[in-house]
């Protein structure tokens, strides 16, 4: 029962007494009322048909809630039909045959099933636990899909950024990489990557980069796998390839550079000598200038080659005559002229015994063309008899080959032997002076004295003999 006093005693007239002693007593048609304050009525009769106040003479123009009635409202004018009651949150509930309200306030069907509840903060349906369940799952495979996605399409970019792009240390084992010419850095880099060296093309682009340096020459080199891309690069630019190195001395003959290169490169002489008979009649094959008519004597440039394993005599060759070209054309010479000055150039590396000489040997040559006068030179004649000596025999002297200079005048039909840098620009470029002998009176120290005239020369010549006499066997 409420703790509130009812308005009015039903069926009561005038004002209320508080301290009458029926003041609280209710008839029994009459039901306390709720514990929200509000009065449910039993059916007890048309009078109280709507539980709304029918007492007196019904011309109170007041409900026992203290709400206005409306002109057209009958006993009380409230609309509630039978059976019908406040529940205790104060929700309207009935009973009409078609289902109830439950305690939330929301009618149920008959077969039992509820409407989904109101959330009593908002006042809105809320969704069943299971319709939940499926939007969060739908939500969470959206999420880890996404998740999926996004990971496999940054992976590779993360993986680039973050991925090793160069091993470290020296490596280990031994691989062999050809770097052919005209490769680029790029290139290499990618040939040592695909051989296992270096762990990115990249890498070896990069160490290129930050040390500067000889540029790499193609070759075979012997290097490491797994190596630091700057070490390949150092090993590459040093000792790394694997090459055969050997050295020509200026002035040999031919057939002196024929025997070295086969002692070196293990290239038999007969190769080379058919590489020669070759060349004869394609000089092309070699780059010869047309002057040289074949003749490779004088084009095989006196220097250090590193040839790779397996090249042939024919490509050793082509080498050494690009080389000496290449000295030619440094000095301007044109191709028409090149082989006389190569011829010249062979002839002061035969006599000339120190590099200040070499410019005066080349004036007095031009000295003795220009009046006519024949070389005599015992270098000429050594050549033809093929033999090496510092004197020569009047047998020899006399001798018909046209490299004679003491039996044909002018140049011998061409180069000697193959002369160096140094000789080749003292042919280009000799000194002034008048000259037309000279003679090395010291062989041992290699002192040559030159002369303008015959009898000046002879007294230098027995100078020479009577070194020669104080070094038996030596001349």
């Amino acid at each position: 029962m409420s703790n509130e006093p009812p308005s009015r005693r039903p069926g009561a007239s005038g004002d209320w007494d508080a301290d009458a002693p029926d003041a609280w007593d209710e008839p029994e048609v009459v039901r306390a009322s709720d514990q929200h304050g509000r009065q449910a009525r039993e059916d007890a009769g048309p009078d109280l048909e709507h539980g709304v106040d029918q007492g007196g003479d019904h011309s109170g123009d007041h409900d026992d809630r203290g709400l206005e009635r409306g002109p057209d409202q009958h006993d009380g004018g409230y609309g509630y039909e039978d059976h019908a009651e406040y529940d205790e949150h104060g929700r309207y509930d009935e009973q009409d045959g078609h289902g109830e309200y439950d305690e939330h306030g929301y009618a149920g069907d008959d077969a039992g099933h509820d409407e989904p509840p109101y959330d009593e903060s908002s006042g809105t349906a809320r969704k069943p636990v299971w319709r939940r369940l499926v939007v969060f799952a739908v939500a969470l495979a959206l999420v880890v899909g996404g998740v999926a996605v996004g990971v496999g399409l940054f992976r590779p970019i993360y993986q680039q950024f973050t991925a090793p792009k160069d091993y470290e240390g020296a490596g280990q084992g031994q691989v062999e990489v050809v770097v052919e010419p005209g490769d680029t850095g790029l290139e290499i880099g990618q040939r040592l990557q695909q051989a296992g060296v270096v762990l990115t093309a990249g890498a070896f682009t990069q160490a290129i980069q930050d040390n500067p340096g000889d540029e790499l020459q193609p070759g075979h080199y012997a290097l490491r796998k797994e190596m630091q891309a700057a070490q390949a690069l150092s090993l590459m630019r040093n000792e790394g390839r694997n090459t055969t190195r050997v050295t020509i001395r200026e002035g040999l003959w031919k057939s002196e550079v024929y025997a070295e290169l086969s002692k070196v490169t293990q290239v038999p002489v007969a190769q080379y000598q058919a590489a020669e008979k070759r060349i004869q009649d394609d000089p092309s094959i070699v780059g010869l200038p047309e002057a040289a008519k074949g003749n490779i004597e004088g084009y095989l440039f006196p220097a250090t080659y590193d040839f790779d394993p397996g090249t042939d005599a024919i490509s050793q060759l082509r080498t050494m005559v690009a080389h000496a070209t290449s000295q030619l054309r440094s000095l301007n010479v044109p191709p028409a002229n090149m082989e006389r000055v190569m011829t010249v150039a062979s002839l002061v590396e035969g006599e000339a015994r120190t590099d200040e000489d070499g410019p005066k040997v080349a004036r007095v040559i031009e000295n003795r063309l220009k009046a006519n006068m024949p070389l005599q030179m015992d270098s000429t004649v050594n050549y033809a008899a093929q033999r090496r000596s510092i004197t020569t025999s009047d047998e020899e002297r006399a001798a018909t080959s046209p490299y004679n200079t003491y039996r044909h005048p002018g140049l011998p039909p061409g180069p000697i032997n193959n002369p160096g840098a140094k000789s080749i620009n003292a042919a280009q470029n000799p000194v002034d002076g008048p000259w037309l002998y000279f003679v090395t009176v010291d062989p041992g120290t290699g002192e040559t004295v030159f002369t303008t005239t015959l009898d000046e020369h002879n007294v230098q010549v027995r100078r020479f003999q009577q070194w020669c006499q104080a070094n038996p066997g030596k001349c």
